[in-house]
């Protein structure tokens, strides 16, 4: 088939796993990784205070913010602002959480390739602690 149409609202809506993500998370897929490509994209959305576990992507990752503004850090690095109209990349396993700020929501595309069909290996959820610590000025 030369081209496919996903149409909006085809392909239902998902709550962010409890183990992978603290707070309110709703994943919507946009396209999966079907072979002979292995990239996928999804449209996250975290409610205030929701974010991801820590977790690393094999072939790194790409985030496109589209609404709100949210924070993201690496390992051992500093907490960063994000905001609508910025991109994100994440580098081939570099350990990350990324999500909302504790007072406003944030959505983002999130395309990322999978390595043996692995696109991402989710760790520890990130303490309320690492969550809360100082953001790092622009």
């Amino acid at each position: 088939m030369p081209m496919q149409i996903y149409r909006a609202g085809s392909r239902p809506s998902g709550k962010g796993p409890e183990e992978f993500f603290t707070g309110n998370v709703r994943i919507d897929p946009l396209f999966g990784a079907e072979e002979p490509a292995r990239a996928s994209a999804a449209l996250v959305t975290f409610e205030p205070g929701a974010r991801s576990a820590w977790h690393y992507h094999p072939l790194g990752q790409h985030l496109v913010v589209t609404t709100g503004r949210g924070w993201t850090q690496c390992w051992e690095g500093p907490k960063k602002a994000i905001q609508a109209g910025d991109v994100v990349h994440c580098d081939c396993g570099q350990r990350h959480w990324h999500g909302a700020t504790d007072t406003t929501a944030m959505s983002h595309i999130a395309i990322q390739e999978a390595l043996d069909g692995q696109a991402v290996v989710w760790q520890e959820k990130v303490s309320d602690e690492q969550y809360l610590s100082e953001v790092e000025p622009d």
